[in-house]
Order: C-alpha cells, then sequence, then structure tokens
C-alpha cells in the first residue's frame, strides 16, 4: 500500500533547500558524505518527529491517559542520484520553521529500510518519526488516520512503530510493533523496579 507522506510546512522546505544551495552550509555540516557530492540534490520524504517524553510514559505507567507527543521539527531525506546520502531537520522558531542541520549515519539507511518495509504491511499509513529520548530510540510511526493533522500528537493503539536501527538492547529493530504492544514495554524500561519484557527477535 502506498504510504500518504504528509505535506511539510512551505517555510521549512524553503529552508532545507536554502541550505542545499549554500556551500557554507553544506561545507560545515558534519556529514563527509555531503561535502563529497558534486552533483544536484534534493529534499525528500518530509517526516514530522514526535518526541514521547518521560512524563507521557509515567503517566501511561500509572494508569493515565494514553501519552501525547509534541511535535519538534521536520525532517527530510537527502537524495543524490539514486540514493539518499544524508538527512537535513528543520525546527520551529519563534520565526517559523527553519534549517537546523544536515546529518548522516545508520539512522539514514534505517529510515529508508523502514519506509520500504511499510509499503509491504497491506494498509495505508501516514508515516512520522517518534522519538524516545530517555531510551535514545527513534522509531518510524505509522498512524492509521492517513488524513490527520501530522503536527497531532496521540498515538492510536492500532497504529505501528518500527524501532530503527540500532535499537535498545532487548528491542528489535525493524520489527513493526503495534502502539498496543511496545508502549508498555518502553514504560517498564523506564521503571527500575521492573523487570522489562523483551522484544528481542526470536533466535534462528
Amino acid at each position: 500500500m502506498p504510504l500518504h507522506v504528509p505535506p511539510a510546512p512551505a517555510p521549512a522546505l524553503r529552508s532545507v533547500l536554502a541550505a542545499l544551495g549554500s556551500p557554507t552550509a553544506v561545507h560545515e555540516a558534519h556529514t563527509p558524505a555531503l561535502r563529497a557530492l558534486q552533483g544536484p540534490m534534493t529534499a525528500e520524504l518530509p517526516l514530522p518527529v514526535h518526541v514521547l517524553d518521560r512524563l507521557q510514559l509515567s503517566n501511561l505507567a500509572a494508569g493515565g491517559r494514553p501519552p501525547r507527543t509534541r511535535l519538534t521539527g521536520w525532517r527530510f531525506l537527502i537524495r543524490s542520484g539514486d540514493r539518499y546520502v544524508a538527512a537535513a531537520d528543520t525546527r520551529l522558531t519563534p520565526d517559523g520553521w527553519a534549517f537546523s542541520h544536515f546529518f548522516e549515519g545508520p539512522y539514514v539507511a534505517a529510515t529508508e529500510r523502514a519506509l520500504h518495509q511499510a509499503e509491504s504491511l497491506g494498509k495505508s499509513y501516514q508515516p512520522r518519526l517518534l522519538s524516545v529520548p530517555e531510551l535514545y530510540m527513534l522509531t518510524l510511526w505509522l498512524h492509521g488516520a492517513v488524513g490527520a493533522d501530522a503536527s497531532a500528537g496521540l498515538p492510536a493503539d492500532e497504529d505501528v512503530l518500527v524501532p530503527l536501527a540500532p535499537a535498545p538492547p532487548g528491542i528489535a529493530a525493524h520489527r513493526p510493533h503495534l502502539v498496543s504492544e511496545l508502549l508498555p514495554v518502553l514504560t517498564h524500561r523506564l521503571t527500575p523496579a521492573a523487570a522489562p519484557p523483551s522484544l528481542a527477535a526470536p533466535a534462528a
């Protein structure tokens, strides 16, 4: 099924395109692959980046309401030729959306892989990224309401989360989980007294 990639705010896209067209911004980026490129580059697959913090998970563990995330930025994958070589993040400032930084590394390839996985799941989704900073964890969040406002942050039980590599110990990267399955595991990870259940892939 095709993914319904939400449209990014126009100022966010413009800020990334301006940075790509700036030799200074590209040269100062900590991205050797990006600096080495000579041909044209494009910013594609805008994904809203949501954060799920400790307080929200703690409320869920205490039997509270479902956790609400907050939108912190938009991420674009940077394509050169037939491959993605880096990513660009934007952030919300008092003056609106602005370019933040370029980066490369395992999350770029992991995001691309997870998006391909999502296309084969047999259902339409709106793709997002969900970060859990306390666990150093990033997931592809597949939201079932494909026409929803991308800034609205309320994961539904039937939404799917795909942990990106590298994932925290005991959680298998690129194994899709329902929100109702994965979030309780994450709440246990933040509760020292609890023995965290494992979602590692079974041994071959």
